[in-house]
């Protein structure tokens, strides 16, 4: 690629968008309770009691229900999960990255938009979206889930 008076326009006009989102108040919430998440000592050993409860689910997972303890590494790992997910800090944490997700998905729209409403943005977790009104399950819409 060659660059362009265009292509340099164009990346310093992207390097303005990304001061502008580091700037912003989602950002801010979501590295505050980022900070916060990482400070409080119950939620490092809640998080990590959850990682390691999920080696020993990926272990059992190889062997799917025929292992003998598949049904107790899967309760404990729910549990963790719980345990994890109720800890105020850790709750804090994901709220602000939902947020801080929801302004990057709405800025891929926005951009993708202004090109062609044809453009398929990925969003809310999923690889691709149909912006165009489509349903987006790949069916071309034959599908009746729009």
């Amino acid at each position: 690629m060659l660059a362009t008076s265009e292509t340099v326009e164009i990346l310093d006009q992207s390097e303005q968008l990304g001061k502008l989102v580091s700037g912003s108040d989602v950002y801010e919430r979501y590295l505050q309770a980022k900070q916060d998440m990482e400070r409080d000592r119950e939620a490092q050993r809640l998080i990590r009691a959850f990682q390691d409860s999920k080696t020993q689910y990926e272990e059992v997972e190889r062997f799917g229900r025929y292992h003998p303890d598949y049904n107790q590494i899967m309760k404990a790992v729910r549990q963790k999960k719980r345990d994890m997910d109720m800890n105020d800090y850790v709750a804090a944490y994901k709220v602000a990255e939902r947020e801080l997700q929801k302004l990057l998905d709405e800025l891929s729209q926005i951009i993708a938009g202004s090109i062609s409403p044809q453009i398929k943005v990925p969003k809310d977790g999923a690889v691709f979206q149909d912006t165009g009104g489509g349903c987006g399950c790949g069916s071309g819409g034959g599908c009746g889930c729009s």
